[in-house]
């Protein structure tokens, strides 16, 4: 959790807010690719892509 912490007080300092939805995409897109695996979850991947 501290690194959450660091990286938010990074980003607010250095007011690259602009870094947080391209993070935030990186992290679903990161964890979609991890469900579909192996998964029951990956049908449903496929068909919304």
């Amino acid at each position: 959790m501290s690194f959450l912490r660091e990286f938010w007080l990074f980003l607010r300092v250095r007011k690259k807010y602009w870094l947080l939805p391209v993070i935030v995409t990186l992290l679903v897109l990161g964890g979609l690719l991890a469900l579909s695996q192996s998964s029951a979850v990956a049908p449903m991947i496929y068909t919304i892509f």
